[in-house]
C-alpha cells in the first residue's frame, strides 16, 4: 500500500508538472494587482516630492503572460477620457517595483509602441518572446538600464487604417490617446515621477514615428525616445492633403520649432538595421535637426532587419543604456 501510494503520488506530481508545462493548467486570465506590498508600507506623505503615488481609479487587469523571472504581463481595456477612444493596454512592471526597498520611489515609464497595424493588439505586450521585457530586466541587473515600467497600448483605431499616431481630423484621436490618456492611466495605477524625466517612448516602424513625434510635440511631458525603423514625416492617406493638420504632427516642423524656442532639451535615439532601408532618412534628420535642444543618436544594428527582435538587440547593444542615462532612476530606501 505504501509503495502504491508513493508511486501514485509521484505519478500525479509528474503529471501535474507536465500539465503546467503544456498549459493544461494556467493562471492566464486571472486578475492581477500590482504593487500590493508598497500599498501597505508607503503613503503619499512618506514619499519623495518628485514621486507621484497612484492617483486612481485602479484599472482591472488580467494576466496575459508570466515570465520566467516571475514578472508578469497584464492587460486592461482603457476608455480614454480625453480622446474618447477605447482600446486595450498591456503593462509589465520590473521585479524591483514590488521590492520593499522601492516602496516610496517612483519608476520611469517607457510607453512602448508597435509597428504594423498596432490594433487590436500590441506585439510588445502579446509577444514577450521578442525579448523587450527581458532586455530591461537584464539591463537593470547589469546596471546598464533603468527598471522601466513598460506600458504598451494599441496605436491605431482599427485594422484597416494607419493613423500616424495623431489626431487626424474626423478620425479617432490616436495622438491624444497615446500622449494623454495612456500617461494618465499609468499615473492612476503606478508609482511614477511628476516630471518629464520619468517619461519616455519607444517604438518600431509606425510606432517609432509616433514615439519620437510625441517627444518633439510634447517636450514638456516627455524627455526621450527610442525610434526604430521609422518614417520621418506623416504619410497616412487619412490626412487627405490637410497640410496644416499634418504640419502639426510633422517631426521636422516640430524639431525646427523646438530649436527656435531653444528648448526644452529632448533626446532621440534612432535604430536602423543594416539589412533594412531608411538609414539615410534618419541621418538626414540628424544632420538638419540634431542640434541645440534636439539631441540625436543612431544605433546601427549589424545584420538587423525590420522587426522587433532586431530592434531589441539594438536596445541591448546600446540604446537602453543611452536612454537610461537621461531618465530619472528609482531610488531604494537605505536600510530596508
Amino acid at each position: 500500500m505504501i509503495l502504491i501510494s508513493g508511486g501514485l503520488a509521484l505519478t500525479l506530481a509528474a503529471g501535474g508538472a507536465a500539465a503546467y508545462k503544456f498549459g493544461l493548467f494556467s493562471d492566464i486570465g486571472d486578475p492581477v494587482a500590482f504593487g500590493k506590498v508598497q500599498e501597505k508600507t508607503a503613503t503619499a506623505s512618506e514619499v519623495l516630492p518628485e514621486v507621484l503615488m497612484p492617483t486612481g481609479p485602479a484599472a482591472e487587469f488580467v494576466r496575459t503572460n508570466r515570465l520566467p523571472d516571475g514578472t508578469q504581463i497584464a492587460k486592461t481595456t482603457l476608455k480614454g477620457a480625453k480622446s474618447g477612444f477605447t482600446g486595450d493596454v498591456w503593462v509589465w512592471v520590473p521585479k524591483e517595483y514590488d521590492d520593499p526597498r522601492y516602496a516610496k520611489s517612483g519608476f520611469p515609464v517607457l510607453i512602448s509602441l508597435p509597428g504594423g497595424r498596432g490594433y487590436p493588439t500590441n506585439y510588445w505586450g502579446t509577444g514577450p518572446g521578442l525579448g523587450l521585457q527581458k532586455a530591461v530586466s537584464d539591463g537593470a541587473a547589469a546596471g546598464t538600464s533603468l527598471p522601466f515600467i513598460l506600458v504598451m497600448p494599441v496605436i491605431n483605431g482599427d485594422t484597416k487604417h494607419h493613423f500616424d499616431g495623431s489626431d487626424i481630423p474626423g478620425q479617432p484621436r490616436m495622438g491624444t490617446w497615446m500622449a494623454e490618456d495612456v500617461p494618465d492611466f499609468a499615473k492612476a495605477n503606478f508609482r511614477t515621477f511628476t516630471s518629464r524625466d520619468g517619461w519616455a517612448f519607444m517604438g518600431s516602424s509606425s510606432g517609432g514615428f509616433g514615439a519620437f513625434k510625441h517627444v518633439l510635440k510634447h517636450p514638456d511631458r516627455f524627455k526621450a525616445a527610442i525610434a526604430s525603423g521609422i518614417d520621418i514625416v506623416p504619410d497616412s492617406p487619412l490626412w487627405q492633403g490637410n497640410r496644416q493638420a499634418m504640419d502639426a504632427d510633422n517631426p521636422e516642423k516640430l524639431a525646427a520649432k523646438l530649436i527656435d524656442a531653444k528648448g526644452p532639451e529632448v533626446y532621440i535615439n534612432f535604430q536602423i538595421g543594416t539589412a533594412e532601408t531608411g538609414r539615410e532618412k534618419a541621418e538626414k534628420f540628424m544632420k538638419e535637426y540634431g542640434r541645440g535642444p534636439v539631441h540625436t543618436r543612431l544605433q546601427v544594428i549589424q545584420d538587423g532587419e525590420h522587426n522587433g527582435k532586431s530592434y531589441v538587440r539594438g536596445m541591448r547593444e546600446g540604446s537602453l543604456e543611452w536612454i537610461s542615462k537621461v531618465m530619472k532612476a528609482p531610488t531604494p530606501e537605505p536600510g530596508v
